[in-house]
This record gives C-alpha cells, sequence and structure tokens, in this order.
C-alpha cells in the first residue's frame, strides 16, 4: 500500500529497526539551506506554493521535463497556477523520490492522504492553505513540530550573523547555528571578488590590500563565526586541483584578482589551493569539522543563468580526476597534524571507491574522523542513499556515521529524513535476512539510533 507504515521496509527486522528505534529520534540537520532571517521573523507562508515550490529546483527540473513553461515555474504566472501546474506533473514522476517525498510532506505535516494530481488541487489547495494560515504552520513551529534539535544554515564569511544572535537570544525548542561557507574567497576569478573582498575588510574592521591581509580578515571571520556558534565550514569545491605557491607568487596572483586581470588556470588552482590549506589551519585550530562539497557542474545553461542566475535547476556534475589532488589537499594538512574532521561529499558516485581508499588513510584519533558524506543532490535518492550507505558500511565503519541531512531551503524537507531512515533500516535488515549479521535488536538498534542522531550530536559537538 503506497506510503503505509512499512514502506521501504520490507524484511521484518528492517519494521522493527525502523518503528523501535529510528522512528523515536529527533533530527539534526547539519546542513541546509535555510535563511536564518525567515525562522526568525517566524511569519506564516502565504499559500502552499511558497512552501512547497518557492526556491526548489528540484521540482523546477521535473516540471521543465514534463513541459511546464517557465512562467508557471519561476515567472509571473499566479501561485495557484504554478501549483496546479505542480500537480499536473507529480503523477508522471513515478520512480523519482520527489513523489514520495512530496506525498510525505503533504501527509505528515497536513495530514492529507491525497493523490497529487489536477483532479485533487482544488481540495489540497484550500485543505493546505487553511493549515498554513494559523500559528501552528509557522516556521518555526514547522521545524519544531517534525523534531528538529539543530539547523546549520550556511552563511557567507560577510554575514553579520545578526538574525543567529537574535534566535540564540530566545529560549526555544532548537538551535539554529551559522556554517563558514568561504566560496566567494576562493572563486577569485569571479568578477565580483574584489567587491567582496572589500566588505570582507569592512566586516572585519582591517584594511586588505595584500594576500596576508586576506588570510587575516578569514581568520577573524572564523573567530566571528566561533563565537556565534559555529563549528563547521562547508565549501563548493566544484573543481578541486592541486597547486603549491609561494607567498610571492600569491601575491602577485591576489593583486592580479583585484584589478580584475585575467588569471591563467595554473594561477586560480595556486590561490584555491593555498587558501583552502591555510582556511584547514584554522578549522583544526577551533576543532570544526570541514565540509568538502565537490564535483559539481555549475550554470550549465548560460542563457537559462542569463535570465534566472544561479540555483535555479541548470546545474550538473563533472567527472574530473579526484584522488591526486585530493590526497595532495589531506596530506599536506595531516604532515603538520592539522588535519580536521572533515567530511567528503561528491556529487559523482564514481569518485566514492577513491574517496573511501583515501579516507581510510587519514583516520585517527576519533571514531570517523573522516567520512563519505550523504548521498547529496543528484544521489539523494532511494538507490543513491543505498549505494552511499553500502559503500561506507563495505569501505569503513558504517556505525560511525553522522547520517543524513536536507541540504534543502524548504521547511518541509525534513521528511527527507523518515525517508533516509527507512532506507537505511531496510538495508540493515536485508544484512540480517543474509546472515550477515546478527539477529540482536540491542546491537542493530544502537546503530540505527546512532546514525540516526546521536553520531552527529557527539561528532560535532552539539
Amino acid at each position: 500500500m503506497f506510503l503505509n507504515d512499512d514502506f521501504l521496509l520490507s524484511t521484518d527486522w528492517a519494521k522493527k529497526l525502523y518503528h523501535n528505534h529510528a522512528a523515536k529520534m529527533p533530527i539534526i540537520d547539519y546542513h541546509c539551506h535555510l535563511d536564518p532571517k525567515e525562522i526568525y521573523e517566524n511569519k506564516n507562508f502565504s499559500n502552499i506554493t511558497e512552501a512547497w515550490l518557492g526556491g526548489d529546483h528540484y521540482k523546477w527540473r521535473l516540471m521543465r521535463a514534463c513541459g511546464v513553461p517557465e512562467s508557471h515555474i519561476t515567472g509571473d504566472a499566479s501561485d495557484y497556477e504554478k501549483f496546479v501546474a505542480w500537480c499536473q506533473t507529480v503523477p508522471k514522476v513515478i520512480g523519482n523520490p520527489l513523489y514520495a517525498w512530496t506525498h510525505l510532506e503533504l501527509k505528515r505535516f497536513f495530514g492529507v492522504d491525497l493523490l497529487i494530481n489536477e483532479e485533487n488541487a482544488d481540495q489540497i489547495w484550500n485543505t493546505v492553505n487553511a493549515k498554513l494560515a494559523t500559528d501552528n504552520f509557522r516556521r518555526r513551529e514547522i521545524i519544531k513540530n517534525s523534531n528538529v534539535k539543530v539547523i546549520c544554515t550556511t552563511d557567507d564569511p560577510i554575514d553579520d550573523l545578526h538574525y543567529h544572535q537574535l534566535l540564540k537570544s530566545e529560549e526555544q525548542a532548537f538551535k539554529v547555528l551559522p556554517a563558514f561557507r568561504p566560496d566567494k574567497a576562493l572563486n577569485l576569478e569571479k568578477p565580483e571578488f574584489s567587491d567582496w573582498v572589500d566588505k570582507l575588510a569592512d566586516v572585519s574592521g582591517q584594511e586588505i590590500s595584500s594576500y596576508p591581509q586576506l588570510i587575516k580578515a578569514l581568520e577573524a571571520r572564523i573567530d566571528y563565526f566561533h563565537e556565534n556558534g559555529g563549528r563547521l565550514s562547508d565549501h563548493a569545491l566544484d573543481i578541486l586541483r592541486y597547486q603549491e605557491a609561494d607567498e610571492d607568487e600569491l601575491e602577485t596572483i591576489f593583486q592580479k584578482a583585484m584589478r580584475q586581470e585575467a588569471l591563467t588556470e595554473i594561477e586560480i588552482d595556486a590561490y584555491r589551493t593555498e587558501t583552502l590549506s591555510r582556511l584547514i589551519q584554522f578549522y583544526h585550530a577551533k576543532e570544526w569539522t570541514m565540509q568538502l562539497h565537490i564535483h559539481a557542474y555549475r550554470n550549465c545553461n548560460q542563457r537559462m543563468f542569463d535570465q534566472l542566475g544561479p540555483d535555479t535547476g541548470y546545474d550538473g556534475l563533472n567527472d574530473l580526476s579526484l584522488t591526486i589532488p585530493l590526497q595532495r589537499l589531506l596530506d599536506r594538512a595531516e604532515k603538520t597534524d592539522q588535519l580536521p574532521q572533515t567530511i567528503l561529499y561528491s556529487l559523482n558516485q564514481n569518485d566514492y571507491p577513491a574517496i573511501m581508499a583515501l579516507i581510510g588513510c587519514f583516520q585517527k584519533d576519533s571514531a570517523g574522523k573522516l567520512q563519505l558524506g550523504s548521498g547529496w543532490w543528484y544521489n539523494d535518492t532511494y538507490a543513491g542513499m543505498r549505494h552511499q550507505l553500502t559503500m561506507f558500511a563495505e569501505g569503513s565503519v558504517l556505525a560511525n556515521f553522522v547520517g543524513m541531512l536536507t541540504d534543502s531551503r524548504s521547511f518541509l524537507s525534513y521528511t527527507r529524513h523518515e525517508y533516509f531512515r527507512r532506507v537505511l533500516c531496510g538495508l540493515i535488515g536485508e544484512i540480517v535476512e543474509r546472515g550477515e549479521a546478527p539477529e540482536d535488536e540491542a546491537l542493530l538498534g544502537k546503530m540505527i539510533e546512532d546514525i540516526s542522531y546521536n553520531n552527529a550530536a557527539n561528532y560535532f559537538g552539539f
């Protein structure tokens, strides 16, 4: 039966592990793209379109694939027309995780057990919008009612963290913590780099006219994030190459970038390598966890990028070589014993064997110090989750895994944790059924509870 209590749980052991152990655990969403201002202001959504489709490029891609005009996705059509267009799309996407996720959101948050289609659109629209207008469906209440204990947002180094401070000053059932995302500090080839450096100088209260001053300012912002509860960094390393440079070379590269002069590929790689290596030292000193998201291929459709901007559903994945540059980056930090806890995500599943082999070369001091990150973006599927979990189990220690995250801009995406936990319990149940693990609920139940919540709480120090 569709989305019944045991969906995705095909064995008795899977059912036992999920219902007795996974389902009750709270959520730590240690990487997401929620806006802390929205969390603080705690407004109601105007309607289901804003809550469901606003900023969700996962859904936008499917609508485009079904021929929905852009006017009814990101354009000037009414919210109701966009909602109906999504309802027309959903029946066609069986097999895509969004089919289950969207129905789960409707069922878990709003108690609506209807199939999403054009025939039911009006009833869903009216029922859900009536609930969204009540106090129980404001932003913070949605988070609290999802049993979320910690949210880590994604924040630019120049962010003043004002809304994090306001949230911290209020007593509530969950924490909202910043995560340091210095992509703009590394992307010196972008035309906005020099303006961003000027803003960094303003917020850090120090002059930045040289490369050492840039690094000093970034260190000051790390200190500031730490004072405001930050314990994680997060990098979008779409392209990872390794190229060393000395201080004179770095100064020359930095000055060229500030003058917006053309840079060679070697210069860009050298700046990124050296800057990231210095940041890694700062992360280690603060006992932070470093997250590296690797091998996205951004803005593949130039015309639509020019029209809509980034993060609108036009990114792919690349297949550049990873092993050697990643090994050199990790080994450089380890040579001086300055490698922090690290989670490595790749959008390309072909990178998993290399990542698993490398992290085993640098494990020490703490359980699961280096981790293969959860199935991310295009891998955030039933098959992708199972593949990531299987690779982790076969190549390392699955019991140490810090579990799932949403990587989402949606306040309704916490059902992804339920989906993940069902996939996890299903996989472990199959291992038991094959006779590869004992029928020991105490042993297996603890493992499930740890992956669902406890490992993340201990690993990040929340």
